[in-house]
């Protein structure tokens, strides 16, 4: 398994694999083509359906700037290898030079057909939860100790980071209103939330009211344009933050002991994202935010110093409950559903902190096994539900 560094990358949104992804391979396919004068980026399957609405094309030709590009949108063109697929040809003097395929898999990472060196190295022995567990056990540490002694020495610095910015994507987020762009003319939230967090005074409002700000000031945003980490994804990127920071806050939790939940999460998301799959393209939302539930429910477990079988019950449950969960981003834009499944999640990552802290010795499901069964269901799910704004709400929305 490769480094949970990887899970947490800081950039611009909106979207990890439709903008993050293509911008990386771009720049790499320019690196060894210095001599080119055009390219053309062809993209396919979900890139070609929804980039329109995520800015797949102006992210790429700002990355070219100053050469020319072209990018064209292939959405007839089926038999490819991920349904993020890119192919680069770059030109001098009108004659082709060199080409590449890319496939942009999820979160950020991408892999370059036929060069394994894009792959990264392998820090972790154990793949599945069920062998990390055991090693913990019987060395008798914590799955925090577990990621610091694979991990490099800078980590934790990186991961304050990560804190840092998210705090920061959290903070903005509340003092910004208006219209996010795109055409949707959806409204910011996260500040009419904030604001009315005090009208109730039922402490489970105000903690509803507060996650679901600091959620909805994250991923609008991330759809604006802000600098984001993605956890595992740009259109996720609200959810472990959002819990995170409303615990601090109210428990008066370290930034040590957020950088431990951090760990915990990021290493959630690995197993996932080795196992199964961390993209909408590929496996629907279930992938996206409900891995980001997942890591956000381990990662309050970790913060309450639960043990390893309570932290695997509070994400295995957040996982399975968001099993079949579709991606279908109204105008291919990560805002409608993705905001507000945001703030969802992130409260029902509190929920499964709740039921693990008592139910864990009767659970019958193993994370791995949930995990699995989410990467299967997500291969069953129409191509119209997995991030190509073609079937589900981006199909029916605004017809009555």
């Amino acid at each position: 398994m490769k480094s949970v560094r990887d899970i947490y990358k800081i950039g611009v949104g909106p979207s990890s694999s439709h903008t993050m992804g293509p911008v990386y391979a771009t720049e790499r396919f320019l690196k060894e083509n210095k001599t080119a004068d055009f390219i053309k980026v062809t993209l396919y399957g979900s890139l070609a359906s929804t980039g329109k609405g995520h800015g797949t094309d102006r992210a790429i030709i700002n990355a070219v700037k100053p050469k020319k590009c072209e990018v064209v949108f292939d959405t007839q063109t089926t038999d490819i290898p991920h349904p993020n697929t890119l192919d680069f040809t770059a030109y001098r003097g009108g004659e082709e030079i060199a080409t590449m395929r890319a496939l942009s898999v999820g979160g950020g990472d991408v892999e370059i057909v036929g060069d394994k060196s894009e792959q990264g190295a392998e820090l972790y022995k154990e793949n599945h939860f069920s062998e990390i567990a055991k090693l913990c056990k019987a060395e008798n540490i914590r799955l925090s100790d577990y990621v610091f002694k694979h991990e490099d020495k800078n980590f934790k610095k990186y991961l304050l980071k990560v804190w840092h910015t998210m705090e920061n994507s959290i903070n903005e987020g509340l003092t910004k209103t208006g219209i996010l762009p795109g055409g949707l003319e959806v409204e910011r939230k996260a500040q009419k939330l904030h604001s009315q967090r005090h009208i109730d005074e039922s402490a489970q409002t105000r903690e509803n009211r507060l996650v679901c700000s600091y959620a909805f000031a994250v991923s609008e945003q991330n759809a604006d344009l802000g600098v984001i980490v993605t956890a595992p994804t740009c259109g996720s990127c609200g959810v472990l933050p959002a819990v995170l920071k409303y615990m601090q806050d109210k428990n008066g939790f370290s930034e040590s002991d957020v950088i431990r939940a951090l760990a915990v999460a990021g290493l959630i998301g690995n197993i996932v994202r080795t196992n199964a799959s961390i993209s909408g393209a590929e496996c629907g939302c279930q992938a996206e935010v409900g891995t980001a539930c997942s890591m956000a429910a381990a990662a309050l477990a970790e913060l309450f110093e639960m043990g390893i079988d309570q932290i695997e019950y509070a994400a295995e449950i957040s996982l399975e409950h968001h099993l079949g969960l579709t991606c279908d981003p109204v105008c291919g834009l990560v805002q409608i559903p993705c905001i507000e499944r945001n703030a969802v999640a992130a409260m029902r990552s509190i929920n499964a902190l709740s039921l693990a802290n008592f139910l864990s010795d009767s659970r019958k499901i193993s994370f791995d096994t949930v995990v699995e069964t989410m990467y299967h269901t997500g291969k069953d799910l129409s191509h119209l539900y997995r991030e190509t704004a073609a079937g589900g709400l981006a199909k029916h929305y605004g017809k009555k």
